[in-house]
């Protein structure tokens, strides 16, 4: 069983002059999870390397028990700084594929020719694809086979616009990911702000905040 994390490499949130990434959280369930379950597991991103870190993803009100897991793990420490660059994966060696969140993915993943090429490559052949909080941006271009939005007519869930309002970013982001779901014909769903909440539609899994990840990642096993 072999599955493919794709994490951003773009650090900048928008014109804010903060920093931005991937959400630990987001990362660190989900790895454990595949890990776990005796998955091996590739790290990748569009720029190789030491993928960049939301600070904020490292507050204490952000942490839990796998961000824990993970600062204290060399061996993922070491595989994290190592991701390889997106545009050299072979999509058919991988049985599934998985895209962590964080503010990141809406300025690179979500444009990436790479990441559409394998969201699409994936759907052609009807193989497990994840994405959790923001990453489900990433469905902003792909088509599916029929020739629409990869997201037309399922069921699916992303961050929601109310949760962006919370956090105080809606005027910084570059699209809303609920926006772009229901832009796209998705039937877009959504639980409580903040509450895991999980859709699995067909070979979709998406998971709606950090608070799904482990769940999202637990769905997308059971896909394999």
């Amino acid at each position: 069983m072999k599955i493919l994390i794709v994490l951003t490499s773009h650090d900048t949130l928008g014109d804010s002059g903060k920093k931005t990434g991937f959400w630990l959280e987001e990362f660190a369930a989900p790895y454990y999870v595949f890990k776990d379950a005796g998955a091996e597991v590739t790290l990748a991103s569009p720029k190789g390397g030491q993928p960049p870190l939301d600070p904020s993803s490292e507050a204490k009100d952000a942490l839990t028990d796998a961000t824990e897991r993970f600062n204290s793990d060399k061996d993922a420490q070491k595989a994290l700084a190592n991701t390889v660059m997106l545009s050299t994966v072979a999509p058919d060696d991988f049985d599934a594929i998985f895209f962590p969140g964080g503010h990141g993915p809406l300025w690179d993943l979500a444009e990436d020719p790479d990441s559409i090429r394998l969201i699409e490559t994936f759907a052609s052949s009807d193989r497990p694809i994840g994405a959790v909080c923001h990453a489900p941006a990433v469905f902003k271009h792909p088509k599916g086979p029929d020739g629409n939005p990869f997201v037309s007519g399922r069921n699916v869930t992303g961050f929601t616009n109310s949760e962006e309002e919370a956090v105080g970013l809606t005027d910084v982001v570059p699209f809303l990911v609920e926006d772009i779901l229901l832009a796209n014909a998705g039937n877009y769903q959504k639980g409580a702000d903040w509450a895991s909440f999980v859709v699995t539609d067909g070979q979709l899994v998406t998971g709606q905040n950090p608070a799904s990840s482990e769940e999202a990642a637990r769905k997308l096993l059971e896909l394999i």
